[in-house]
């Protein structure tokens, strides 16, 4: 059986990959994120993907790495994790009361073979207050996420509705992501997730 390595910390992504019930090792990576000059948002994030996966596979030792990454665009302007509270209150402000994109892509690679998909979401935000702003940063969630928020955590009640994949949203599109493991041969086993490797 091959054996597989997610290259990320995240804890949701995590989460998500063991609900398609293949065992897998956990390997943080830790790669620049930036985008080039001129780089594209929907570029951007399939390049983050695949340097993560990429970088996974030479550091684990195993068959097949699976790297993810997500960003939300507003306005064609990338907004990634908040670096203070004044920077979270400029990206929640933006995405107050109207649509906003959120891009994921996942890419799976193996010595021989590398595929990469990439998922646009369409995100829907009520208005939000001051207040709602304020509550929401005390809470701690917008810390480590993308856009300042987690759909899957407090700020699901700012959410209308959302045109697209929800799990992509969370941090992993577990359709396509079945779909890329399958190609390259690991198919759903078990839920038993192997201990994380430092």
């Amino acid at each position: 059986m091959k054996s597989l390595c997610l290259a990320s910390a995240s804890p949701r992504r995590r989460e998500l990959l063991a609900l398609l019930g293949v065992e897998f090792n956990v390997l943080p990576v830790d790669i620049p994120e930036f985008p080039h000059p001129q780089e594209r948002a929907a570029d951007y994030v399939q390049r983050l993907a695949f340097e993560k996966a990429m970088a996974g596979l030479a550091r684990s030792g195993a068959d097949v790495a699976l790297g993810s990454d997500t960003i939300v665009v507003c306005d064609g302007d990338i907004l990634e994790k908040p670096e203070n509270k004044q920077h979270y209150l400029r990206m929640l402000s933006r995405l107050s009361g109207r649509e906003h994109q959120v891009l994921t892509a996942v890419s799976v690679v193996s010595n021989a073979q590398q595929y990469t998909e990439l998922m646009v979401t369409k995100v829907n935000f009520r208005p939000l207050l001051a207040s709602d702003l304020e509550w929401y940063w005390q809470t701690g969630e917008p810390l480590d996420k993308a856009g300042g928020y987690g759909i899957q955590g407090k700020a699901a009640r700012f959410v209308c509705s959302i045109n697209g994949s929800y799990t992509a949203v969370v941090g992993l599109p577990l359709c396509e992501t079945e779909a890329l493991l399958e190609r390259v041969g690991i198919v759903a086993t078990s839920s038993k997730v192997s201990g994380e490797t430092k």
